[in-house]
């Protein structure tokens, strides 16, 4: 189990290669808002609905001055793969040694099942202009978080 992260922490800087094998930097983002999310696997049911919520409303999340990032363990080419089976419109990034999961407390005990198992923490982190957290939510559900979350954020259903 992983420290989970609080609002007014600072982010974790970190660099991983997008769905094009490209680097991109936390860093990079300076002086713009970031929702980094971060979901167990691309192109299962719950990733999928969850991924299409956020390129549904990425528009309005945009024009509120926000950056989507979406991180997983799964490999640079089944992130293209997403990208392209469900028409997505924002970064997604590559983490397959866990290292950005278990600096965010994202990677950890919940239950699957019935059963407690060891794996992703379904979990969205707000971050802003200066780096530093406002929101960490840990936990979510797939299906509603992008309604939720924008609700969190005060922007018009």
């Amino acid at each position: 189990m992983t420290d989970r992260l609080e609002a007014g922490a600072s982010a974790p800087d970190f660099t991983l290669v997008d769905q094009d094998g490209s680097p991109v930097s936390l860093h990079d983002y300076r002086g713009q808002k970031v929702i980094l999310y971060f979901y167990p696997e691309a192109l299962t049911e719950g990733c999928q609905k969850q991924a299409c919520d956020f390129r549904d409303n990425l528009n309005s999340l945009k024009a509120a001055g926000y950056t989507v990032l979406g991180v997983s363990r799964d490999d640079p080419a089944k992130l293209t793969k997403a990208v392209e089976t469900d028409h997505l419109n924002f970064t997604l990034l590559s983490d397959p040694d866990r290292t950005v999961h278990e600096a965010y407390g994202t990677w950890g005990e919940k239950s699957m099942y019935g059963k407690t198992v060891v794996g992703v923490l379904r979990s969205t982190f707000v971050i802003d202009e200066q780096g530093v957290i406002q929101q960490a939510l840990y936990n979510v559900k797939a299906t509603g978080h992008v309604a939720m979350l924008r609700k969190k954020l005060g922007l018009a259903a």
